[in-house]
């Protein structure tokens, strides 16, 4: 009887086993031995696609990033462009919240990084953002991504009425949060970004938002 096949080893393969072993363990779980035992081969082969495991977390980045779309900024309206990157942004990294300190520290030297950074900046810049404000809003606007995908604030708290009732009385509902966290971080993250955006609203230059009410 034939052996059963051994998947042909390829960087797309390589890839999927690591974040995949990420999202159940933990990025610090993360070594090329343990993803070789994974995958069912030696560590050896593992590096005949990637000599090191940080170019392997760097490749998984960029299938990440990749899926962040900044097209709606080409419209010409920031305010429209800033929530679609936003939200593409969050939804990119929500599925993969192990991995997103990685994202938080890494390079900034990835070509799709490097590309969703010149397409905010430029969006906002030509709708009239100076420079150095464009800068501050891109950043804002990561750092709000990131803190709504590191964690979930709704799944800290447990199901136990009494654990919250007896001792916070303001906290009397917090059991019933957990159940519900996909919605409450969803909708928390909504509120944060426009608030956010509304707030920068009142900040537009002067003269860019004269000129567009007289067009």
């Amino acid at each position: 009887m034939a052996r059963p096949k051994i998947p042909l080893l390829s960087r797309d393969r390589i890839r999927t086993a690591a974040l995949a072993l990420i999202d159940r363990d933990g990025l610090p779980e993360l070594s090329m031995r343990r993803l070789a035992a994974e995958l069912n081969v030696q560590a050896a082969s593992l590096y005949g696609h990637y000599p090191t495991k940080d170019d392997l977390l760097d490749d998984v980045a960029r299938g990440i990033m990749a899926r962040v779309d900044t097209s709606a900024f080409a419209a010409g309206d920031w305010r429209h462009g800033l929530v679609s990157w936003a939200r593409s942004y969050r939804a990119a990294l929500a599925t993969h919240p192990n991995f997103v300190p990685y994202l938080a520290a890494g390079p900034g030297t990835r070509e799709e990084n490097l590309r969703a950074a010149d397409a905010v900046h430029g969006g906002l810049i030509t709708a009239g953002w100076p420079p150095r404000e464009a800068t501050l809003i891109g950043a804002a606007t990561r750092y709000l991504v990131m803190g709504a995908t590191l964690g979930s604030f709704s799944r800290g708290f447990v199901d136990d009425a009494h654990l919250y009732r007896d001792r916070y009385p303001h906290l009397d509902q917090a059991h019933l949060l957990r159940a519900k966290a996909d919605e409450i971080d969803a909708d928390s993250f909504e509120l944060a970004l426009t608030a956010f955006v509304d707030g920068l609203s009142l900040r537009y230059p002067p003269e860019t938002a004269t000129a567009e009410r007289l067009s």
